[in-house]
């Protein structure tokens, strides 16, 4: 059953509430802004009742329009929202201080990320201090195959887990390193396995080198992923697998043992 036939059957819905939501959950990434014309096609609204949506969420600062009166965009309402949940996680908390730590003692942008099926969505950042930072913010997504972040939250997966989760799926490619197979992606995994962690030298994006770990819970399940990250500037590859590769596997022990803690 789609959900359009769910909520016309269900009578304790109310449709404004939905179809407000509905505007709501099409910004994300690169879909920053839409005029109330393309809102109108992409949800198949009548124009004059996404006019009135819009005027609404506008109201309680849910969206903005641009200067053109035209461009609607995610407003501070819905932005406070989500930051606030975000500093709701017992996850986040207990991992702000690690990471902040971590990208002090490396230098480097310190990042945590959960999985959202086959995304992972940034939680947590610490830019480094230096001129050139990490772009990403919280709340960006990338897809869990292109980056060694996502691998590093599917890492425990068997084969039918991995079946499950990319079936009818197509993988993007993004760099020549981007597996665009499941059994390319099995065999970057198997290596992961073995180490513990993963390294990236432009893996998902020229210019960016990476390394991460898993996070796990109480119950040894991974639950979160970290690394840290530099851009425009060459990592020596044997840092990558020393010092700096101990550095992150020792914050993400960290956070895991409070995680363990607390569950």
């Amino acid at each position: 059953m789609s959900n359009d036939s769910a909520l016309a059957e269900n009578k304790y819905i109310v449709p404004a509430l939905a179809q407000g939501l509905g505007i709501l959950s099409l910004f994300g990434g690169e879909h920053r802004s839409f005029t109330a014309p393309e809102i109108a096609r992409r949800l198949s609204l009548p124009r004059t009742k996404v006019f009135r949506l819009l005027q609404t969420l506008q109201s309680m600062d849910y969206l903005r329009c641009d200067e053109s009166k035209r461009h609607f965009s995610l407003g501070p309402a819905l932005l406070r929202c989500g930051f606030e949940y975000l500093a709701s996680l017992d996850m986040v908390e207990v991992a702000q201080p690690v990471l902040q730590r971590l990208r002090d003692l490396t230098g480097l942008s310190s990042h945590m990320v959960v999985r959202d099926g086959l995304e992972i969505v940034y939680v947590s950042r610490f830019p480094a201090r230096s001129t050139i930072a990490s772009g990403v913010s919280v709340g960006t997504r990338f897809p869990v195959h292109a980056t060694i972040m996502g691998r590093m939250t599917i890492l425990d997966m068997d084969d039918s887990q991995l079946a499950d989760l990319f079936r009818g799926h197509t993988m993007q490619r993004f760099t020549k390193q981007t597996p665009t197979t499941l059994k390319a992606l099995k065999a970057l995994l198997q290596d992961d396995r073995k180490r513990g962690y993963a390294v990236s030298q432009a893996f998902f994006e020229e210019g960016v080198s990476a390394i991460a770990a898993p996070v796990r819970d109480g119950g040894g399940h991974i639950v979160a992923a970290i690394n840290v990250t530099a851009v425009n500037a060459h990592i020596d590859e044997q840092a990558m697998h020393s010092e700096l590769k101990d550095a992150v596997l020792e914050a993400a022990s960290e956070i895991s043992r409070w995680l363990a803690r607390r569950s």
